[in-house]
């Protein structure tokens, strides 16, 4: 069982909202550095050479990512903008890895300038990387594609039916292509999952990643400098579901490092993993309140927040707990669809979900807390409808707390417009 507290109670809400109207995220900067000092710790006693490149897409805030240095974490970026938070977090170097897919030339070019790994998604980007940087760096990676030899799960899919990677086919003769131009230092990556729970999945990514390693050596001559685990390690969005211990995994990669690398001789190969959700999920929270109730054929909580805040239950069905600040102990009583404003049927927090009575009112509302919201929560919020995304908030570790990011406002949804042009369209 997984147990879901909020760091705040109710009377704290009432005074912070003062301050920063509801909705809002906010995240436990403490439960934060915590959990990745656990991580850190498990894989560094094992691996001296372990780096753990945090998934910015995750939770793209230079705030985070800063706090996330500090701990000993590295980036994994995929976009333009995302290495650019990276260096504004202080991240650079080889502690930047872009994992990009169907990459162009200028987010190759400010990973060059960075000096972050490179990982190469596709095998003609062998040839479009040399001639956008007129040479190839150092140090080149290649994802990998399993295919059918790995399943995917429900929220990534099928391998095979995935965009992302290179066969193993090509990953060989890529390999020998660089090895020709000169390239002396190789990585190996592979993401065949997400928001996966079961341990045996990891660890047979793991000895998956391993015997290719050993493939590679003895097709190519080549011995990898690392392989990167990827992430896509789940967390306990229900309180049923069990988190797999940082401990428990770095032990089970270890066991498999010593029964298949050691022995061949690649005993100095470094694990870097690029995990966001289980880093910072469990530790961020969406806060809102219920506006409206609305009773037809079901009974429907309206809050203040929709969807273009927190999209997940309605991309991908996910479950996300949600609790009521002051009634935490009462009991379940009603049955509701916790809703937002969005004029899309699907835009639902919880679909007949049960929680104790809920008041609602637009000052005078219950708080709506929903969990686990610390990864893939704001960062995919959305602009239909007009809507604006809410503010971040870090509750610091001496108990205060800071605005790392403000709501949105009527003017930013104007801002790319050209307004200046638009009298003279008039006429």
């Amino acid at each position: 069982m997984s147990v879901k507290n909020f760091p705040l109670d109710k009377a704290r809400l009432e005074e912070l909202e003062k301050t920063y109207p509801t909705p809002f995220y906010l995240y436990d900067e403490g439960a934060i550095r915590e959990n990745a000092g656990r991580m850190v710790r498990a894989f560094s006693s094992r691996f001296p050479g372990f780096k753990e490149h945090f998934a910015v897409k995750a939770l793209p805030n230079p705030f985070i990512l800063k706090i996330l240095k500090d701990e000993g974490l590295g980036a994994d970026c995929s976009s333009l903008t995302e290495l650019l938070l990276a260096d504004m977090a202080g991240i650079r170097g080889e502690e930047i890895m872009l994992t990009a897919n169907e990459t162009p030339s200028g987010e190759y070019r400010k990973a060059q300038e960075l000096g972050a790994i490179i990982n190469l998604d596709d095998f003609t980007h062998i040839e479009f990387l040399e001639n956008t940087l007129g040479r190839l760096p150092e140090l080149i990676s290649f994802r990998y594609n399993p295919g059918p030899l790995k399943k995917g799960n429900a929220i990534i899919g099928k391998p095979e039916e995935a965009k992302y990677g290179l066969t193993r086919e090509q990953l060989i003769e890529g390999y020998q292509i660089l090895k020709a131009k000169g390239i002396r230092r190789f990585g190996l990556h592979t993401m065949v999952a997400s928001n996966e729970l079961s341990l045996d999945y990891h660890l047979e990514t793991a000895r998956l990643l391993f015997d290719l390693a050993l493939e590679i050596k003895n097709k190519t001559g080549l011995s990898l400098e690392f392989v990167n685990l990827g992430g896509g390690l789940g967390i306990p969005y229900r309180p049923e579901e069990e988190a797999v211990s940082w401990e428990t995994l770095a032990g089970g990669v270890k066991k498999l490092y010593d029964d298949i690398i050691v022995p061949a001789g690649l005993g100095g190969l470094a694990i870097h993993t690029e995990y966001g959700r289980p880093v910072t999920g469990p530790y961020g929270w969406l806060a809102a309140r219920a506006i409206h109730r609305k009773s037809i054929y079901r009974e429907y909580i309206g809050l203040n927040s929709s969807m273009a805040d927190l999209m997940r239950p309605a991309l991908y069905g996910a479950y996300h707990h949600i609790s009521i600040p002051g009634k935490e102990r009462e009991a379940l009583t009603e049955t509701f669809d916790v809703v937002g404003s969005l004029c899309e049927n699907n835009d639902k927090f919880a679909i007949q979900r049960r929680l104790p009575h809920i008041d609602v009112g637009e000052n005078t509302g219950d708080f709506v807390v929903i969990h686990d919201a610390g990864a893939h929560g704001r960062a995919m919020g959305f602009n239909y409808n007009g809507k604006l995304r809410c503010g971040e908030l870090l509750l610091r570790q001496d108990g205060s707390v800071l605005q790392i990011r403000r709501p949105e406002t009527a003017e930013d949804y104007f801002a790319t417009l050209n307004l200046a042009a638009f009298p003279r369209f008039k006429e």
